[in-house]
C-alpha cells in the first residue's frame, strides 16, 4: 500500500512540481525500493528533457579559508587553528585563464566571509575577471553580506550566487550556529539576491545532526517558494575539530534520492554532483549524473592550498592538476553516456525552452 500511495504522490510531483507538507512527508519517510527508483528513472527522463546528457563543469576557485563565522559544523570556522591563506588578485586570474584554456565558461569563487576582502576589491577583481573573459559566467559563494554588497558585486559582472540555507527549520538552524547567526537572516539574503537578478542556488546538508524527515519537508517547501535556479546537497560529513566530529556521516543513497526529488521539483534547475557525494562514495559523480544532476565542480585553486580548504574530513582530493582531473571525468562521464560541454551552462526556464523549439 505505502509503493502505491508513494507512486501517486510522484506521479503529483512530476506533472505540478509541487506537494503539499503531508505529501513530501510521505515521500521523505521511508521511501519504498520501488519509489526511490521510480524517482531516479523520472529525474533522468526530465533532465534529459531539458539539458539532454550535457553536463556543465564549473571551476571552484576556494578564494580565501578565513571567515568570521563559527558554523558549528565547519572546518574553516574562525576559532579553529588553521593555516590560513588568501588568494591575491593576481592568483585568482591566473586561476581563471587556466580554465579558460581548459574550457571552463563558469568560474565560482567560493571562500569563507573574510573581512579581509571588501565589498569594492571583490568588486574589483570581478570585473577583471568579466574584462578578461566576457564569455564567462561568475558565480560567488562568499556568505551572507548586505543587500548594497550584492547589488554592487552584480552590477560588476557578477552573474550568480550560491548561499545554501542548510536548513528551514529554525530551531534546527540554530543547533547548527552559534548565537546571532538566524535562519530569516540567511534566507532574506536569498531573496535579495533573487530581487536583484542573480540566478540563486541554495541547499542542504543530508543527515546533519538531529535532522528529521520534518525538517527535510521544511527544506522542500522552502525550495518550492524560493524558486532557485541552483540547488547544491550533499552528505554531512563531520570534521574532527568540530564539536560534530562523533556524528555519524549522511547516507550517499538518501543524498542520491533527494537529489532526484529535487530535479522533479525543480525541472529545469542546475544541480551538482558535489564533492561531498564523492568523497563518501567514490562513484558518486557518476550515480549523481544518473540520479538527475548535471553540473560538476572541478576545482581550479592552486594545488598547494587545496587542502588548506577542508570543510569536513577526507575531503576528495585527487591532487591531480586541473587539466589532469577534467580528463578523468571526462572519461567518467562518457561511460556512462554522458558528455562534458563547453558552456556557461545557464539556468534556462521551461518557457525559454519552448520556445526555442517552436
Amino acid at each position: 500500500m505505502k509503493n502505491i500511495q508513494q507512486r501517486k504522490i510522484l506521479d503529483r510531483l512530476s506533472a505540478q512540481h509541487s506537494l503539499a507538507a503531508p505529501e513530501w512527508l510521505d515521500l521523505l519517510q521511508a521511501p519504498h525500493t520501488e519509489t526511490v527508483q521510480s524517482a531516479r528513472r523520472r529525474a533522468v527522463s526530465l533532465r534529459e528533457q531539458h539539458y539532454q546528457k550535457k553536463v556543465f563543469i564549473r571551476g571552484l576557485i576556494e578564494f580565501t579559508n578565513h571567515c568570521r563565522k563559527n558554523c558549528f559544523y565547519c572546518g574553516i570556522r574562525h576559532d579553529l587553528p588553521l593555516e590560513r591563506y588568501r588568494l591575491t588578485e593576481k592568483e585568482i586570474l591566473a586561476c581563471c585563464d587556466t580554465g579558460y584554456q581548459l574550457g571552463f565558461r563558469t568560474f565560482v569563487m567560493q571562500g569563507g566571509e573574510d573581512p579581509a576582502f571588501s565589498a569594492d576589491q571583490l568588486a574589483q577583481i570581478i570585473g577583471k575577471i568579466k574584462e578578461a573573459h566576457p564569455d564567462c559566467a561568475i558565480t560567488l559563494s562568499f556568505g551572507e553580506h548586505s543587500k548594497e554588497s550584492y547589488r554592487l558585486w552584480k552590477a560588476a559582472g557578477a552573474d550568480r550566487y550560491l548561499l545554501r540555507h542548510e536548513t528551514a527549520n529554525a530551531a534546527h538552524y540554530a543547533k547548527l550556529h552559534p548565537a546571532g547567526d538566524t535562519l530569516v537572516r540567511r534566507q532574506q539574503c536569498l531573496w535579495n539576491l533573487k530581487e536583484l537578478g542573480y540566478q540563486v542556488g541554495t541547499g542542504f546538508m543530508v543527515g546533519s545532526p538531529w535532522q528529521t524527515p520534518a525538517t527535510l519537508v521544511e527544506d522542500f517547501l522552502f525550495l518550492q517558494e524560493l524558486q532557485p535556479e541552483m540547488v547544491g546537497i550533499g552528505p554531512f560529513i563531520p570534521h574532527h575539530a568540530t564539536k560534530f566530529a562523533d556524528f555519524p556521516a549522511g547516507s550517499p543513497e538518501e543524498t542520491l534520492y533527494l537529489l532526484s526529488l529535487i530535479r522533479l521539483l525543480l525541472p529545469s534547475v542546475l544541480l551538482p554532483a558535489t564533492t561531498a557525494l564523492s568523497t563518501i562514495d567514490a562513484s558518486g559523480q557518476e550515480k549523481g549524473m544518473l540520479s538527475g544532476c548535471n553540473v560538476i565542480m572541478p576545482n581550479l585553486s592552486p594545488l598547494s592550498l587545496r587542502k588548506k580548504y577542508l570543510l569536513y574530513d577526507n575531503k576528495a582530493f585527487t591532487g591531480d592538476e586541473a587539466s589532469e582531473s577534467l580528463r578523468h571525468i571526462r572519461e567518467k562521464m562518457r561511460r556512462i553516456g554522458y558528455e562534458i560541454v563547453v558552456d556557461r551552462g545557464d539556468f534556462h526556464k521551461e518557457t525559454e525552452q519552448v520556445q526555442e523549439k517552436r
